[in-house]
């Protein structure tokens, strides 16, 4: 195990652009986001030992095409929060000694799906079994089957959900790279389209092209590099299930109560500690399931609490300030746009920065709800 601010990132970047971009394979768009990264932090290929990535291009592409050996590689899969568990993987690689530097990489043709994957479960899976020939496939309509629980448990209302989108466009009007950044209103959302009871389109996330990357070393070397580093604090993991169907309880991620409270305990702090929070929000309800399974208000308070403006511009806890996946970007993995803002927040460097940001965390989530991950950012080595 690491120790807390003993590692830090020292480089990050997104590709050159987000959205649509059908000219760059998803290889391309991974190479993109590391060039960039590697610019960031001012090294070249050749300086990187260590190497996590997931999806389509598995390690040993990415290594092959950038010109890296690696000591050290990673490609666990578990979703969109993978990229979170990359970084867990990699600060404790590095302090273990199997390697210097890590390079971790995301790059997705999510809009222009230019060689695209195979998405639906096998035939063969638990899901392909016990829940696909009942008719639910995708997150739009296995998401509402938690969702609809939990609006009922706590009295949970269409305009309290809605408002989670509203103030994400807010923050998303301050940022020049989202893909949305016109005001909406709780009416807007609710006349949207709708796409699966009790989700309408402007509750859904994106669904764009591109990808980022992060560089981690050693914190005694981090005064070598010409970016401020973002210290790793703490940080946590852990999975439930992959049936949507047979989550333990369907108004909270068993994931989400394992990873948060122990990267919050390794990092030594307390919700009030907190200055920036981001939240993985694939689709309206996440970030309300976030703020109450990671103790930032209790059971059936996340609805009040974003309706009261805590979250939002202004806010005493500000979240998501990029946009979100709901009006930033959103290319299928979403964890590593999370990780790269709670990294220019911590940096003073984000579009929407939200002032002195000493403490950042990014949370994450895989399938539907069947993993998570969250790491703790310091702008300040302990």
């Amino acid at each position: 195990m690491y120790k807390p601010g003993s590692v830090a990132v020292v480089g990050a970047a997104e590709t050159t652009r987000l959205g649509a971009i059908p000219e760059l394979s998803e290889i391309g768009l991974h190479a993109d986001a590391a060039l960039n990264a590697l610019a960031d932090a001012g090294l070249k290929p050749t300086d990187i030992d260590g190497l996590a990535c997931v999806g389509q291009m598995r390690p040993q592409m990415v290594a092959h095409y950038l010109g890296i050996t690696p000591r050290w590689v990673d490609g666990t899969g578990v979703g969109g929060c993978s990229f979170m568990l990359h970084v867990r993987h990699a600060a404790a690689a590095i302090a273990a000694g199997y390697c210097n530097t890590v390079l971790i990489t995301h790059g997705e043709s999510g809009k222009s799906r230019v060689a695209p994957i195979a998405r639906a479960p096998e035939p063969g899976s638990l899901a392909g079994q016990f829940e696909v020939p009942f008719g639910p496939v995708g997150p739009p309509t296995l998401f509402p089957i938690p969702v609809l629980r939990y609006m009922k448990t706590y009295g949970v209302t269409h305009e309290q959900m809605a408002m989670v989108a509203v103030v994400q466009r807010e923050w998303a009007a301050k940022n020049p790279r989202a893909a949305f950044r016109d005001p909406i209103t709780v009416d807007d959302v609710l006349n949207s389209r709708m796409i699966a009871y009790p989700f309408r389109l402007l509750q859904c996330c994106l669904v764009t092209d591109g990808g980022g990357a992060l560089i981690l070393t050693s914190a005694d070397r981090a005064k070598d590099f010409p970016t401020r580093p973002a210290y790793i604090l703490g940080s946590g993991e852990s999975v439930e299930t992959t049936m949507v169907s047979q989550m333990a309880d369907f108004t909270s991620s068993r994931a989400f109560r394992v990873a948060g409270p122990e990267a919050f305990r390794m990092a030594g702090i307390k919700h009030a500690d907190v200055d920036h929070l981001m939240i993985y929000d694939a689709f309206a309800h996440l970030p309300m399931y976030g703020l109450e399974d990671l103790g930032f208000v209790g059971r059936g308070e996340a609805k009040d609490f974003i309706w009261e403006r805590n979250t939002a511009p202004g806010g005493k806890l500000p979240m998501n300030t990029n946009g979100g996946g709901l009006s930033y970007t959103h290319t299928g993995m979403y964890g590593m746009f999370a990780l790269q803002e709670s990294v220019r927040q911590v940096r003073g460097t984000a579009p929407a920065q939200v002032g002195d940001v000493k403490i950042a965390v990014s949370h994450g989530v895989g399938g539907m709800f069947s993993a998570s991950g969250t790491i703790v950012f310091g702008r300040d080595r302990p």
